[in-house]
């Protein structure tokens, strides 16, 4: 399977039935994955369900297809939420592109002290539905049964409070504890990733006085575009999600 497209609405499928793709995924599918009659795809819900499909026929309006095979998968465990801090340029959203495609359940933009970029409140809004965009867009070129949410943008305090309900790991290269050789066990993570200035001491201790622990990858210091993407590399292998 070479190619994955999503449908909202599909809830329910079995093999044998007929399903139609409409809209602006059959357009993509046709004019630029450039789908044929015979050809196999999947289709999928974002909420763990996919399809693998025949194509019967293939118009710029709609696709016809019969399902072949169903699947529903459960989210990941343990779930793994990327705190990520706003950055200039692109650079944050490279990072929800590839922790998206490194199988991140859920995403929070995070404000923090030094970050260049500012999201007052329309454009928190507008930062949040870009982010979900390219977190839709990865899970398709990933071929992953979830779409990672995207949720409201946060400040240091309200980060810190949800260290209460998770395993907060944040990524500091002066940790030292390496990420490599913490135990998991059963609570679900946040990963935060600080911006292109590091994370502030006075937002280390905040989170550290919640009980959120400091990690670091290496003696390398990355971008704040890649950094979450190691650590999910790290945590895939210490899951055995890989």
């Amino acid at each position: 399977m070479s190619s994955l497209f999503l449908d909202d609405a599909l809830d329910y499928a079995s093999p044998g039935d007929h399903l139609v793709l409409s809209g602006p995924e059959a357009k993509h599918a046709v004019s630029v994955s450039r789908v044929r009659p015979g050809e196999s795809v999947l289709i999928g819900n974002g909420r763990g369900l996919l399809v693998e499909c025949v194509v019967e026929a293939a118009r710029p309006h709609d696709v016809e297809l019969r399902a072949s095979r169903v699947r529903r998968y459960d989210g990941r465990w343990p779930s793994i939420t990327l705190a990520q801090a706003l950055a200039k340029g692109d650079r944050d959203e490279r990072a929800v592109q590839m922790c998206t495609e490194l199988g991140v359940s859920s995403i929070i933009p995070w404000q923090a002290k030094r970050s260049v970029s500012r999201w007052d409140a329309a454009k928190a809004v507008k930062g949040a539905l870009r982010w979900q965009t390219i977190a839709r867009e990865a899970t398709k070129q990933s071929l992953r049964s979830h779409i990672p949410d995207v949720e409201s943008l946060v400040t240091t305090t309200m980060l810190a409070t949800r260290s209460s309900e998770h395993r907060m790991l944040v990524l500091d290269p002066q940790a030292e504890t390496a990420l490599s050789s913490i135990q998991l066990d059963a609570r679900s993570l946040i990963l935060v990733v600080g911006p292109e200035g590091g994370i502030a001491d006075e937002e280390h201790q905040e989170l550290t006085a919640a009980n959120a622990e400091r990690v670091r990858l290496g003696s390398d210091v990355l971008r704040t575009s890649s950094a979450g993407a190691a650590a999910l590399a790290v945590l895939n292998v210490l899951t055995g999600h890989w």
